[in-house]
């Protein structure tokens, strides 16, 4: 094709239609001031301009052919945000157009960038759909040299609170609410922006610092820590605050006096550390109880704080509080439900030669239980059960319902000692679907026994689980597909298959649920690679790193499930 011309191209080299469609779309991005990015309907980045190169950090060949949710889209912390609850990706899927603020990208030097985004779907002469995404840093309310900064109007005010409220109520974490409201607040009233929170036990944290510098907010973490008791008679500001005080005003001169308590110390430590001139610091208050203080400080800006700022810094943090109240609240539910998750699951046995470990970790974004369990115990003789299960749900009644199961599980393998696993797992499957409140349930039973040979055997029946894996001490990993049946509740009665398998020494037998290997944008068989590749790369490990590296290096970003697991490892011969 070289030589030929596109008819109306001049010297172009005449391309097919798609591949023309392509240059041409190049050459229009470059036309565009802001920072463009085109992704297709998988969201692999196809096009890049010169500006978003250099707002990104990353050369075009970094940008192109990249997954871009995955290549940029990060999270506060710098860790990637789970697919499902990723605004722009959704927007990508529905071909919707739609504007998103304050969203944390990475640049190819690892810096995070806070980042506006406007995304809308295009269509190209060649019938390729996609998006189009424009990236552009937050517009400024005022510059850092500013000597004064214009008083809001009221409308401004008016924005401001519906705009905390809509931020505040639709976060569930008090950390993230922080953050926001931190964001809301610094540079478009102050530079500074501190929290200082009581815990339940009335101490005091500082729990958040941050600072407005170079365009940028900055998270000030030297400045953060515990703090000492709030005083019971102090005249001081931040003291007052946290006994639920009225607001007030501070300054340097404030606490330029012998201090009267620990806390005035640490004031004069961060007047001193941050240059604040000026500050304005309010009660954060519950619906019972007063749970911390906001202290607004002016430094860059020129202009103190007046009284006329108190009544809009009050009614920020009555919004916070309420907010924060909600948090906690859903957080000490949070930790009651993950508490009786772990009760429900048993202790290890200690089995004589083999390790032992296993693994549980709540649903991120559910209620924090579920139906994933995992259970070992002694049967009569040498032998012992081993067995994971999953009922379906992750909410208490799923909880409810594996702990049912479990039990069952337990009274039938121990009064049928000698029985098969099947048979195990058949009588149970009658039961769930007689006296168990449980819909459908997954499962592996298995018995192990050690043999003559001193090596151990895995007598086992699978109803519907995700198989074992089996892992040698040198590297090489299989799935133990056979012995699989269907799953429990389903009412069909078939017979159950067994399987029997020798246990290499210094094997790993890993038994997990599927919240492991599932995710939304992969297929199983993908995820079952991934655990079989990582698991084979990690069969020198000491057991419970195994276990803890697994969680973190397959456990997929954006899977909403919760995950169990249970490993064991056999001896060496020479231990026998």
């Amino acid at each position: 094709m070289d030589g030929l011309a596109a008819p109306g191209t001049g010297d172009r080299p005449m391309l097919g239609q798609q591949e023309l469609s392509g240059v041409l779309l190049r050459e229009a991005l470059e036309n565009v001031a802001a920072s463009a990015v085109v992704v297709d309907d998988d969201g692999l980045i196809v096009a890049a301009n010169s500006a978003a190169q250099r707002l990104l950090g990353r050369a075009a060949a970094q940008l192109i052919g990249h997954d871009s949710h995955d290549l940029l889209h990060r999270n506060k912390h710098g860790h990637s945000v789970p697919r499902t609850r990723c605004d722009i990706r959704n927007a990508l899927l529905t071909r919707a157009t739609r504007h998103g603020n304050a969203e944390w990208f990475v640049r190819g030097d690892g810096v995070l960038v806070q980042l506006s985004w406007l995304i809308t779907p295009y269509t190209t002469a060649a019938g390729v759909t996609g998006a189009l995404a424009l990236l552009y840093e937050q517009e400024k309310t005022y510059k850092s040299d500013d000597r004064h900064s214009a008083p809001l109007t009221e409308l401004d005010r008016l924005a401001l609170l519906a705009e905390t409220t809509t931020q505040l109520t639709s976060t569930l974490d008090v950390d993230e609410a922080l953050h926001r409201l931190a964001a809301l607040t610094v540079p478009r009233l102050a530079d500074w922006a501190v929290f200082d929170l009581l815990t339940e036990h009335d101490e005091v944290r500082r729990v958040l610092v941050m600072e407005y510098k170079d365009g940028i907010l900055i998270e000030r973490e030297d400045l953060q820590g515990p703090m000492p008791p709030v005083p019971s008679q102090s005249p001081m500001p931040l003291s007052r605050a946290l006994r639920g005080a009225a607001s007030s005003l501070a300054g340097p001169a404030t606490y330029q006096g012998p201090p009267d308590s620990g806390i005035a110390v640490e004031q004069q430590r961060l007047f001193t550390e941050t240059g604040m001139h000026s500050a304005a610091i309010a009660p954060i208050r519950g619906l019972r109880d007063v749970l911390g203080a906001l202290t607004l400080g002016r430094a860059q800006r020129h202009d103190p704080f007046t009284p006329s700022d108190l009544p809009l810094l009050e009614d920020l943090t009555r919004r916070t509080g309420l907010a924060l109240d909600n948090a906690r609240l859903y957080q000490r539910q949070r930790k009651v439900a993950e508490t009786m998750q772990r009760h429900l699951l048993p202790q290890l046995p200690s089995l004589p030669g083999l390790e032992m470990a296993a693994r549980y970790l709540p649903a991120p974004d559910a209620s924090s239980v579920g139906g994933d369990w995992y259970d070992a115990f002694a049967l009569a003789g040498p032998a012992h059960a081993l067995a994971i299960g999953d009922v379906v749900g992750h909410d208490l009644d799923a909880a409810a319902g594996m702990a049912q199961v479990r039990n069952m599980l337990r009274a039938f393998a121990w009064s049928h000692p000698q029985a098969a696993p099947s048979d195990i797992v058949t009588r149970l499957d009658e039961a769930v679907m007689h006296i168990a409140e449980v819909p459908m349930a997954t499962m592996i039973l298995g018995r192990l026994t050690p043999g003559e040979d001193a090596l151990w055997r895995l007598h086992w029946t699978n109803a519907g689980h995700p198989p074992p894996l089996l892992v040698t001490h040198d590297g090489q990993a299989g799935y133990l597909d056979e012995a699989h049946g269907i799953l429990l509740g389903t009412g069909v009665n078939r017979p159950r298959p067994d399987a029997v398998t020798v246990l290499p020494p210094l094997a790993t037998l890993l038994l997990y649920t599927d919240g492991l290997v599932e995710s939304p944008h992969h297929s199983i068989d993908h995820g079952l690679d991934r655990l079989r590749r990582h698991a084979a790369s990690l069969a020198h490990r000491p057991l419970d790193s195994f276990c803890d590296l697994l969680l973190d290096q397959v456990r997929p970003s954006d899977n909403d499930d919760d995950v169990a697991l249970i490993a064991l490892r056999t001896p060496s011969l020479a231990e026998e």
